[in-house]
């Protein structure tokens, strides 16, 4: 087993802390939304043009200035933003709507398990207080077994277990 903050696959380490970035699979569905809301933005753009016979130079900068938004927003929902993060303290999660808690410590943990709601298999973290964290596995980018034995590493560490 890698050592906590140790690479893993989908996963960026830095000491201390490991980052677990968005699946491809979901970041292009959200690209592809961005276009669809360029490409209406455009479409209207284009009747206020013809109305009030503007320059059509406008729809060429309106155009590119989207255009870069859209592959900027790509660049950093796959490079830059992270779903989960794992550090010495606890663990955050972001991005996942409906995930439940979003951020706690590791010694708030008191088990972690999987599970399949809605059909999509997810980790769930059930802390003391009962509440829980939902973690779709299918929205990182990375293997699902090894994002689970990363996740035991830092739970067992951050709980104060060690090996035997």
């Amino acid at each position: 087993m890698p050592a906590p903050g140790a690479p893993t696959a989908g996963g960026s380490a830095h000491p201390g802390r490991a980052d677990y970035r968005l699946s491809p699979a979901l970041a292009a569905r959200l690209v592809g939304l961005l276009l669809l809301v360029l490409a209406v933005v455009l479409f209207a753009m284009t009747a206020v043009v013809a109305v009030l016979d503007l320059t059509p130079d406008l729809l060429v900068l309106v155009a590119a200035l989207g255009l870069i938004g859209v592959f900027g927003t790509g660049y950093l929902l796959t490079r830059r933003a992270y779903v989960v993060r794992f550090d010495d303290e606890g663990y955050r999660v972001r991005l996942v709507r409906g995930a439940g808690v979003d951020a706690a410590r590791w010694k708030d943990v008191e088990d972690a398990g999987t599970s399949a709601p809605r059909g999509v298999p997810a980790v769930v973290l059930t802390l003391k207080d009962g509440r829980t964290t939902t973690i779709p596995v299918a929205a990182l980018a990375a293997d699902r077994d090894a994002f689970v034995r990363d996740l035991q590493g830092w739970l067992q560490r951050g709980q104060g277990l060690r090996p035997l």
